[in-house]
């Protein structure tokens, strides 16, 4: 796995106890020498502060940090102000993100698209920040169309990312049909597979009917049957999830990025189970 990319995500804590035991969760992860850890950002300035605190307090154990910055409801100086902070404080990895919209929300803000986003972090900074951006091989909930989907990718690699990161799935072919048409389109920066271990049914068919990620049916089932067995449930799940990482690095994918949910137990089984083999 050394020459594959890894990564692990955190969302930023809302309490001290959380704060307290993400400490315990990163060192833990960090023994597995991830390439950086990134930290989710709320829209609106919900956890703007916490993605900052987290991120600093990340870089100062020594890792390397990479905040998300999302854009929806932001203005070119809210955003300028944001990036000059990054920079003060020697971040120089960011994965941008358009964000979600808000209920309710009627517009306003200054950046409509992710591509925005990264055409102003260019303009602003030059190439002080390696930039990640979002990649959807199961087609964004929003998107009108998969080829609409698929163009609006290339505008924002186009617009200055130098990589990728995916929405989680469980279909590696999804992936596979996905960078075949990235490549048509001349799309050539590393898209790294977003991967999300199963631990728990209701609250997977919950986060996947809200991003638009696709469980398989088969799947699905097999983990309904388990009713209320857990250790059934994260034995299964560490099954296909595992499998399912080796045929996308097997394939060309160049890394996994793990969807932590600010757990340490479920990342390090499958990471060992793959590096492992």
């Amino acid at each position: 796995m050394e020459t594959h990319n890894f990564s692990i995500e955190f969302f930023p804590p809302k309490t001290a106890e959380g704060a307290e035991k993400l400490r315990v969760v990163r060192e833990k992860l960090a023994l597995l020498n991830p390439k950086y850890f990134s930290v989710t950002f709320g829209a609106g300035g919900s956890t703007q502060q916490g993605t900052l605190d987290t991120v600093l307090e990340i870089k100062q154990a020594g890792y390397v940090a990479a905040p998300h910055l999302s854009c929806v409801g932001g203005t070119r100086e809210s955003i300028r102000a944001i990036l000059q902070q990054f920079k003060e404080n020697g971040i120089d990895r960011l994965v941008a993100l358009r964000g979600d919209l808000p209920s309710g929300y009627g517009g306003g803000g200054e950046f409509r698209y992710a591509n925005e986003l990264v055409e102003f972090i260019r303009a602003e900074t030059g190439d002080w920040f390696h930039i990640e951006v979002a990649a959807y091989p199961e087609v964004h909930p929003q998107a009108r169309s998969p080829q609409d989907d698929m163009q609006n990718f290339a505008r924002k690699v186009k617009a200055g990312a130098n990589a990728a990161i995916t929405q989680y799935f469980y279909n590696a072919d999804a992936y596979f049909a996905f960078m075949d048409e990235a490549r048509k389109l001349g799309v050539d920066v590393p898209v790294v597979a977003g991967i999300m271990p199963i631990t728990n049914y209701t609250q997977l068919m919950r986060f996947s009917d809200m991003c638009g990620a696709e469980i398989p049916r088969w799947v699905r089932l097999k983990l309904a049957s388990y009713g209320d067995d857990s250790a059934s449930i994260k034995a299964f799940g560490l099954d296909v999830v595992s499998q399912m990482c080796e045929r996308l690095l097997k394939g060309g994918a160049p890394g996994l990025h793990f969807y932590s949910m600010n757990q340490a137990v479920a990342t390090t089984a499958l990471w060992e189970r793959i590096a492992g083999r």
